[in-house]
């Protein structure tokens, strides 16, 4: 990439244009063919190349954790990338734009190599030396000397990894050697490896009382570049471990918790179980206890589901730096050191486990999770065959209701049928009696007693033709 910070406007451009001129016609036209993501996409496999290293060489590697402070994704992306500006500001050097994730420069004393992951950040510092050191000597010097104290403060409680390494030259591994690393590391704690078929991994994993791991890479017969590309793994194998074991708290915090949730839930399994059929005329008091117990079914699925949130993204996390680890491992193709363990073997033994319990814990709260959605949907079914005879017994009682308003209406009805029979035979009787004051001979009784039986047959004949308008049965209720 070329900078032209200080160069005057027009002269840039005139720079610019040359150098466009100069290029061949063909490859302006290739350049216009691709992709839009074809250059960054090619460069993403050579974005975080390994460290040129030569014994004996000493590094000091820090890991820094940010997703603790801040949950948004470019809010933690701005986090690591102002706390590599505030370390380049202090040398005087540029930094590298928000959107880089690997930056790489010599500061003299010292080399820097910074990636930048999803959760966090790493610095590598490399120095190297003249000659050949003691282990102790070695140690002593390494590059965190030259690293300012107040920007190291800034990283008060985001460090998750910070470890010392020193490349040392040497010959094939005798027995004053092993006993040296013995006592640097302990008898019980060494963990060390040939690898590559020309070096050596000794660690014990261990932060030592200032603050710092150590690991010594001893360079036997290395190729150009191995060292360099050793080291980084080695380094992987460390941080990818630690950020693994970020999931171990969440699941020993979750494990009582889960427990307390079955324990509540086995409580309500047994309720429902030895609930038995109600009668119909307790009907209400069991949709209202199974209620009772539906609420707090769902209550507990909102516990687990809460859990599930907390723990999900990390378990995840922790299962894929678990592969990474053990893909690194595979990279070393290690081989044995009689009578000391490999680092596959310790990751084996002691890492393997914490990432067991987290597998465990996580597979416990899916079940869980799929019983209590389970009783749910079973207390669900109860309590709508419950509601579903309430509204049998409620359809009952209406009909029963209905029936007796049917036959209190065709009681009614006669009695209708009477009345109006009586009403209408007087007014016929009121009228033939003025027709006899008039002179016409008419016996007004006689007139009434012969029309009744006619105006009640007409009266009931007119009701039966209403009804059946309305459509009316006078089937005999059930």
């Amino acid at each position: 990439m070329l900078y032209l910070p200080t160069m005057p406007f027009y002269a840039s451009c005139w720079l610019v244009y040359l150098l466009i001129d100069a290029l061949p016609m063909s490859s302006l036209i290739y350049s216009s063919m691709n992709h839009p993501l074809r250059v960054p996409l090619a460069a993403e496999v050579h974005s975080r190349p390994f460290l040129r290293l030569s014994a004996p060489d000493s590094l000091t590697h820090l890991a820094v954790y940010t997703r603790a402070d801040t949950n948004a994704l470019s809010d933690q992306t701005a986090a690591q990338h102002q706390t590599l500006l505030s370390l380049c500001t202090y040398f005087g050097v540029s930094a590298p734009g928000v959107d880089a994730k690997y930056f790489f420069h010599d500061f003299g004393r010292f080399r820097l190599k910074w990636e930048c992951h999803t959760e966090f950040s790493t610095y590598t510092f490399a120095q190297s030396h003249e000659e050949n050191l003691d282990l102790e000597a070695a140690f002593a010097q390494v590059p965190l000397a030259h690293i300012p104290q107040g920007w190291l403060q800034s990283l008060q409680g985001k460090v998750m990894v910070a470890a010392h390494v020193v490349l040392d030259k040497g010959s094939a591994l005798t027995e004053p050697l092993l006993s040296e690393m013995r006592r640097m590391f302990g008898d019980t704690t060494l963990v060390g490896c040939q690898t590559l078929q020309g070096g050596e991994v000794w660690t014990d994993f261990l932060i030592q009382p200032d603050g710092f791991s150590r690991f010594v890479v001893r360079d036997v017969s290395f190729h150009e570049q191995q060292a360099g590309r050793l080291i980084q793994r080695v380094l992987e194998i460390e941080t990818y471990r630690m950020m693994a074991l970020l999931g171990l708290p969440h699941a020993q915090e979750s494990a009582p918790k889960l427990s307390e949730i079955e324990g509540e839930l086995a409580l309500l399994t047994a309720t429902m179980v030895g609930v038995e059929p109600t009668p119909e005329h307790d009907l209400p008091d069991a949709a209202d206890t199974e209620q009772a117990v539906l609420q707090q079914i769902i209550g507990l699925a909102a516990r687990i589901e809460k859990l599930s949130l907390d723990n999900s993204y990390r378990f995840s996390a922790s299962q894929a730096y678990f592969r990474l680890v053990h893909a690194r491992i595979g990279e070393l193709r290690e081989a044995r050191i009689e009578g000391v363990p490999t680092v596959g073997e310790f990751m084996e033994r002691r890492l393997a486990p914490a990432m067991n319990t987290c597998v465990s814990v996580a597979r416990r709260q899916e079940s869980l999770a799929e019983r209590i959605a389970h009783s749910n949907d079973l207390l669900r079914t109860r309590v709508g065959i419950v509601q579903e005879q309430q509204n049998r017994k409620i359809l009952q009682s209406l009909n029963k209701r209905a029936a007796q308003q049917l036959r209190l209406q065709q009681s009614v009805e006669g009695l209708s049928v009477v009345a109006i029979s009586y009403y209408t035979a007087g007014l016929f009787g009121y009228i033939s009696k003025g027709l006899h004051a008039y002179g016409f001979p008419v016996n007004p009784d006689l007139v009434t007693g012969v029309l009744l039986p006619v105006i009640a047959a007409g009266v009931w004949l007119s009701l039966r033709k209403v009804h059946k308008n309305m459509g009316i049965s006078h089937a005999k209720p059930h």
